[in-house]
């Protein structure tokens, strides 16, 4: 790679990808890799069927273990950008683009397991494109966005809806857990973004199929947009949207995203330990939850939004952190009857098992 091996990219040790291919022979290639070769990762380049190091080593492409080619400092996905999706779930694209972000602890590689947890049903795969950053980016003119991509990779965004009820609109946990940010299997450094068309397999059969053509913000466009008030480092990934036809898969299944003139991504789904219900917000099957993972198969797509779900109807762990299930203006009232002051709660008073009784210690200062 050309910044310091084994290492997270600083922008004061990363050289120029274009400047750099103009002087090394190595990186004239245009796709390279990351694998793990005698328990190191090692760089490489394509040559046919084979991964190449830059000492020269072959390694057949098809048995190697591939790496996250890149090491972003931060991985920011684009919403809605394809005429597909938009259409496929009856709603307006807005204005401009809007942004979530996945941590970098979700990423994942070719040929890697994306993890469902047991207790979760709606997992979804989205093929995209991803745009891999050059050099530090910070309030650019589009017409520069170009000198400022190094490369474009596949990604496959997978989202696990079962959470799609918490984190107020952020989607941390929908999209952030762990595996679900795969990425690979190379960058490629020379490619035109027009007119390539792109799609999801399961299991060998398609389910998505999609062109940039309808999409409705180009690469330099979803650069030069971020760059504005984020500073893009090198290494960093940028997620461009996904087509129409997002659905769940399942332990067993096989997921494959090509992208031409990009290659292909494949992942394997398998089970996880079920997620802790000990604490926080759990597993829902509401109609936010089904809306989102069924798209256009959701029954009442297009006769109506989904209905929300009142907080007292979601399952709560088994200790809960916080007031009283009932709420706030009634257990004001409730206190008022008792004659007693309004208080606020204090930790000690409210760590309890949902299912006993509710704390009756009020906080030695009024609030």
């Amino acid at each position: 790679m050309t910044w310091a091996k084994n290492s997270t990219p600083r922008s004061d040790e990363f050289v120029r990808w274009s400047n750099h291919l103009n002087t090394n022979d190595f990186w004239r290639a245009l796709e390279y890799r990351r694998i793990l070769l005698d328990g190191s990762a090692e760089d490489v380049h394509v040559e046919g069927d084979e991964l190449v190091t830059k000492h020269g080593r072959r390694v057949p492409a098809a048995t190697a273990v591939h790496l996250p080619p890149v090491s972003p400092s931060k991985i920011l996905c684009c919403h809605l950008n394809h005429v597909s999706r938009v259409r496929e779930f009856a709603i307006a694209l807005p204005p401009a683009p809007t942004w979530f972000q996945k941590p970098v602890s979700a990423l994942n590689a070719h040929g890697g397991d994306v993890v469902r947890p047991a207790n979760c049903h709606y997992l979804n795969f989205e093929g995209e494109i991803a745009i891999v950053i050059d050099a530090t980016a910070r309030n650019i003119a589009l017409a520069d966005a170009p000198d400022y991509i190094a490369g474009y990779t596949i990604a496959n965004d997978f989202g696990l809806h079962d959470f799609r009820d918490t984190d107020a609109g952020s989607m941390l946990r929908v999209k952030g857990a762990d595996t679900l940010c795969p990425v690979g299997p190379g960058v490629t450094t020379d490619w035109d973004f027009h007119h390539k068309t792109m799609r999801t397999l399961v299991n060998g059969d398609v389910r998505q199929e999609g062109s940039t053509d309808e999409m409705a913000w180009d690469m330099h466009y979803l650069v030069t947009d971020l760059a504005r008030l984020i500073t893009l480092e090198p290494g960093d990934i940028i997620l461009s949207g996904t087509p129409a036809f997002s659905r769940p898969v399942k332990p067993g299944d096989v997921v494959t995203v090509e992208v031409e003139g990009l290659g292909a991504l494949t992942n394997y789904i398998v089970e996880g330990p079920p997620v802790s219900d000990e604490v926080g917000a759990q597993p829902t099957a509401t109609e936010e939850v089904l809306s989102t993972a069924l798209g256009g198969d959701w029954e009442f797509r297009g006769q109506r939004r989904p209905e929300p779900t009142d907080r007292s109807a979601l399952p709560y762990p088994r200790v809960h952190l916080g007031l009283s299930r009932e709420r706030p203006s009634s257990a004001r009232r409730r206190r008022r009857r008792l004659d007693q002051p309004l208080h606020r709660w204090t930790a000690r008073d409210v760590v309890h098992d949902i299912r006993g009784p509710l704390p009756l210690g009020l906080d030695d200062q009024a609030g």
